[in-house]
Order: C-alpha cells, then structure tokens, then sequence
C-alpha cells in the first residue's frame, strides 16, 4: 500500500498543476507554484532524490492532472508466464509499457510484447485494472493505473529489444527476480489465477 505521505505529494502536485492550466490571476499562480513546489519538497524529503530531478519529473506535466496507464501483456505457455528482463534494472517484468496516444489498449499491449520479447501477439482479454498505489510498488510521483491483458502468441520468436536484454518463460514457483517498479510477485501470482480459472472475473481496484 502506499504511504500517506507520498499520496499527499501526489494529490497536492495534481491540485498545482490544474491550478496553473486555468488560473488568470498573477496571485493564484503564484500559490499554485508554491504548491508545487511544496511536493517537490515532500518528494525530495523521503526518498532523496534530488529536487531538480523531482522538477524535471514535473516539467513536462501540463493540462488538467489525471493518472497515467501502464499497460502489460499477459501470456501463457505450457503454464509458464513470459516475462522479458529489463535493461535498466536487471530484473523481469511483463512485456508493457506506459499507453501511447492514439493506441487502444489492446494495441498497447500487442505492440509492447513484439517490441519487448520479438514474439507477435493478438490481445483475448483484460484481466485487471489495478491502482498502483494499492500495490507493492516503490515510490514514484505519479498516480498510476495497470492494465494487465491477457494475449496469445501467433508468430515470431524470442529476441531481445530495445529495453530488454532476456526473454524468458517461468513457472509460477520459479518466478525470478522482478522489477518491482513494473510488477510484484502478488500479481503474478493473481495472473497465473487465470491460467488455472480461465473463467474468473476481471479485477478492478
């Protein structure tokens, strides 16, 4: 679950940033600055990243303040889950990535999976919407929602990517090392419920 503190930040960044996309008075930005900033602090204060990475992390964030969407493919075979091994940490995930505009879901999901492991893929079904905060992760600024879509292979074959240096499948007591900014090992678990219960309902936080 994620800390108070950590969701305040978050929630006190949202109300700067739609503060400064529709405030007219030279007053208002200013205090919605000052709000900003005061994340940034809280930000900086608990997990010691410095406060111009904080910034820079904000920098970019304009308009009205709404969550972000990581999006995952799921797939099965031979009751194994592919999971692909993440350059940047060492460590496995899912095959996923944030949502890009102009891309369903379903499209998100099959082109991260031929991007990330070489293997061409059709979405079935989702299986989760998840709040990330509800979760296990490490901390992060952004409030995020996971989507997690079952899919299944129909070509190619294993290649490394871009990000991704390892493309693997594991069973769910062999699991390896995760990439828990990406997934945990509880939802991995809860995926390999619909392997066994093709049938159960999708989760929603």
């Amino acid at each position: 679950m994620e800390q108070k503190w950590l969701t305040w930040a978050k929630e006190i960044q949202a109300i700067a940033q739609t503060g400064l996309t529709y405030a007219k008075d030279v007053y208002d930005i200013e205090r919605y600055q000052a709000l900003r900033e005061l994340s940034v602090d809280i930000l900086a204060n608990y997990t010691f990243e410095s406060k111009e990475k904080i910034r820079l992390a904000f920098a970019g964030e304009e308009g009205y303040s709404t969550p972000k969407v990581d999006v995952r493919g799921v797939i099965f075979r031979e009751e194994k889950i592919l999971l692909v091994r993440e350059k940047l940490d060492g460590n496995w995930a899912l095959p996923g990535g944030w949502a890009d505009i102009g891309l369903s879901p379903r499209e998100v999901a099959v082109k991260e999976i031929a991007e990330e492991s070489g293997f061409q893929a059709e979405a079935v079904r989702l299986l989760a919407v998840l709040d990330k905060k509800f979760h296990h992760h490490p901390p992060e600024p952004y409030h995020v929602y996971k989507m997690f879509i079952l899919c299944r292979i129909t070509g190619g074959a294993a290649a490394e990517g871009v990000e991704t240096d390892g493309v693997a499948f594991f069973a769910g007591d062999e699991l390896p090392e995760l990439s828990e900014e990406r997934n945990t090992r509880e939802q991995l678990q809860t995926m390999f419920e619909y392997l066994r219960n093709p049938d159960k309902p999708v989760i929603l936080d």
